[in-house]
Order: structure tokens, then sequence, then C-alpha cells
């Protein structure tokens, strides 16, 4: 497990916490998380977004969906 990713034990609480709050389990969702939480730790421009998370118009429309819900 790559340095400061969730564990599998952490992602299947935070799973639950994003059902309970009407986050659809979409594919790839994990992926997207961590990519958020990738660039929000390391404070790379969205261009810069690395694409073995998901694609970078995803993370981005994801990212803003997620931030301007709640």
């Amino acid at each position: 497990m790559p340095r400061l990713l969730p564990s599998d034990e952490h992602w299947s609480k935070l799973r639950e916490i994003q059902l309970h709050k009407a986050i659809y389990n979409k594919r790839n969702l994990r992926m997207t998380v961590e990519g958020m939480l990738y660039r929000m730790r390391g404070g790379c421009p969205w261009r810069d977004f690395p694409e073995a998370f998901v694609s970078l118009s995803k993370g981005y429309k994801r990212f803003n969906a997620w931030s301007a819900s709640g």
C-alpha cells in the first residue's frame, strides 16, 4: 500500500459514510477518493493529477461536485 493511502479497513468505514451521504458507489470510487487525497496532500495542480487514479476530468468533476455538496 502506498504511503498515506487509506487501508482496506479505513476504506470500508469511509465507504459506509459516503453511501450514507448519498454518494453513489460508482465504478472507481476508491481510486477517485485516493486521487483526491493525493492531490490535496501534495498540493499539485489539476493538470498534474496522476492518471493512475482516474482521468483528470473525472477527478476534477467529482471533486467539485463533492466539495459543493457539503
